[in-house]
């Protein structure tokens, strides 16, 4: 068993950042989901879930914490991570209200243009992190703008399971996984409860219940008129609270990932 992938999403809903290797701090990988969008009157936060077009939006971290922005047709703007005197704005993800930092009017303004509405771009540090989702994990563990967990892992051999059912091949990132392991058979992360990678422990706290984002081509943006993957998934991988495809993870302690690090069942 080995880590096969890494990604990072430095910008919610928007696209992915494949990396060879990555530190972890308390909130997951560095920089993972630190800045989202919001609807500027309701505070509420943006998805491709309502808001297609952000699966073109690119959005690269840098080491300071700031962003790059850029999309098609688009000029790229680079925004710094907000100042500790920032302007602080009552935002909505779910049911967690909260203040953050507001990245400023000219990212606001770039974002506005984006979306096509009045558009706002913020960020979240680590003394301002949200709460993992109630019932799991343990009560002091804490996420980003991520929708409920710091991580999410996925087996390559899921994938490959899911991708013979629906007839055709499925990218990997239609579900938006942080790490990917190859080496194990289809869904055998259903039954882990702890793993090592490298040195750092995780927790396998929840599985991933999938929504309709995962008919959305990351690639075009465009959704399937079949509304596949989520209808096989639903048939054959429902439970209470939905169709399941992936585990939420809190890693335990900071340190470093690397593609091709083995993977270590504790649990």
């Amino acid at each position: 068993m080995r880590l096969s992938a890494l990604y990072r999403y430095p910008l919610k809903s928007c696209k992915a950042e494949p990396l060879q290797q990555i530190s972890l701090d308390k909130l997951g990988l560095d920089g993972d989901r630190r800045w989202m969008l919001v609807d500027e009157a309701s505070g509420r936060f943006l998805s491709q879930r309502v808001v297609g077009q952000m699966s073109q939006l690119s959005a690269v971290w840098n080491t300071e914490g700031g962003l790059t922005l850029s999309a098609p047709g688009r000029s790229a703007i680079d925004v710094a991570l907000p100042t500790s005197d920032a302007e602080l704005r009552g935002v909505t993800i779910f049911r967690d209200s909260l203040r953050v930092p507001d990245a400023g009017d000219a990212a606001g303004a770039w974002v506005s243009e984006f979306i096509g509405k009045p558009t706002r771009l913020v960020q979240i540090p680590l003394e301002r992190a949200r709460m993992t989702q109630a019932g799991y994990g343990n009560d002091d563990d804490q996420v980003a703008f991520a929708d409920g967990f710091p991580l999410l892992l996925i087996g390559q051999g899921s994938l490959e399971d899911l991708s013979q059912k629906v007839g055709r091949p499925l990218e990997m990132l239609r579900f938006r996984p942080n790490l990917v392991i190859e080496g194990i058979e289809p869904f055998a992360e259903d039954g882990w409860k702890r793993i090592r990678i490298g040195d750092v422990e995780f927790r396998v706290v929840k599985p991933c219940s999938r929504c309709i984002l995962t008919t959305v081509d990351p690639q075009t943006g465009e959704r399937s008129a079949d509304r596949e993957p989520l209808l096989t998934l639903q048939k054959y991988r429902a439970q209470e609270d939905g169709a399941m495809f992936g585990q939420n993870l809190v890693n335990d302690g900071v340190g470093r990932l690397e593609v091709g690090m083995p993977v270590t069942i504790l649990e």
